[in-house]
């Protein structure tokens, strides 16, 4: 394990800036955001969770696939290149890394996504474990532990230290370009350390009001029994249809694909997009799903049902906390799942 103070941080995203992209939280405007790495960032390491997810280092808000340029009666097609740089991502907090993880299934399966994928070659994700988690986590329902993020590099911020232990053949060559801004830490010392931060974490997770919130009654065993019930009926009315709740969640990965006319062509994109809203899988016949609470229902089934159904149990929820915190209508699944138990008692 290595450890290197907090005040010179910046001389380390220097030094893994000078040859790759680094992205980190970013505040802006007075929000937290994962940005690139500049002179004048302002990187902000304290606040425990982004706006939004880290995922869009992997899965762009919005990336060109192609471009058909016209030239008189000739049309060529041009693919978009894929990534090629190296980059790091660095402060991932356990959740937005079982994101990544629920995003791995999605676009790293027969048949693969490409642009996906080539991030996921180049990209070295340092996570940081939670100092303070908030009364809106709920990590541990699905199985996430924030005091010991698996990445390709761990830290955990403690007191003027951040103690820095490489876990991957990546996060090991990363940290060999660092040997001259990481102290070789006692292990004794820093093995205590780290014991007793995450003991904190783990203590305070403990007490959160979701921590122990129950998820019996969901898998993908109960398709009809979940999706034919009455409580849907109760739940949806207050949703307003913004989704909010999907784009600042880690795992939705819902997206449409659009074409832009530059006048000399045609550049074809594709764009996040969310089931709920009422054009979401518009085809020529119109839309499969004719009202909110379908729509509604449809997020929640897919996140609780649908996904651990087809991926050896897995949820599609990591319990960040994001759509508790955002949603102007109080609707979030701590809300979905505690409404069912309630009917079922």
């Amino acid at each position: 394990m290595y450890k290197i103070a907090r005040e010179n941080l910046t001389a380390l995203f220097q030094k893994i800036a000078a040859d790759q992209e680094l992205y980190l939280p970013v505040r802006t405007a007075d929000q937290v955001n994962f940005g690139v790495w500049t002179e004048d960032a302002d990187v902000d390491l304290d606040t425990l969770k982004s706006v939004k997810s880290p995922k869009d280092v992997f899965f762009p808000q919005s990336e060109t696939l192609y471009t058909c340029i016209r030239d008189g009666k000739k049309l060529k097609v041009e693919p978009e290149a894929l990534k090629e740089q190296d980059f790091v991502v660095f402060g991932m907090k356990a959740c937005d890394l079982k994101g990544v993880e629920v995003l791995d299934r999605v676009f790293l399966s027969d048949p693969v996504d490409s642009f996906y994928a080539a991030r996921r070659d180049h990209g070295t994700i340092v996570s940081m474990a939670c100092h303070e988690p908030e009364e809106t986590c709920f990590c541990k329902v699905f199985g996430v532990d924030a005091a010991d993020p698996q990445a390709d590099v761990a830290t955990w911020m403690i007191g003027d230290d951040l103690y820095w232990k490489p876990e991957t053949e990546k996060g090991q060559k990363l940290t060999e370009n660092l040997a001259d801004l990481l102290e070789k830490a006692d292990d004794a010392g820093s093995e205590a350390a780290v014991g007793e931060e995450q003991e904190k974490i783990r203590t305070i997770i403990e007490k959160l009001p979701y921590s122990n919130l129950s998820l019996e009654g969901w898998n993908g065993d109960v398709l009809m029994e979940k999706f034919e019930s009455p409580v849907w009926e109760k739940l949806y009315k207050p949703c307003l249809a913004c989704g909010t709740c999907t784009f600042v969640c880690p795992t939705c990965q819902c997206y449409d694909i659009k074409d832009y006319d530059t006048g000399h062509g045609v550049q074809r994109y594709r764009c996040w997009d969310s089931c709920m809203y009422s054009d979401f899988t518009m085809m020529a016949h119109g839309n499969n799903r004719t009202s909110q609470k379908e729509r509604f229902r449809q997020r929640f089934m897919h996140k609780l049902v649908y996904f651990p159904a087809n991926n050896d149990g897995m949820y599609s929820c990591v319990g960040c906390g994001r759509c508790v915190e955002k949603c102007p209508a109080a609707l979030n699944i701590v809300k979905v799942v505690k409404a069912f138990q309630e009917e079922e008692v």
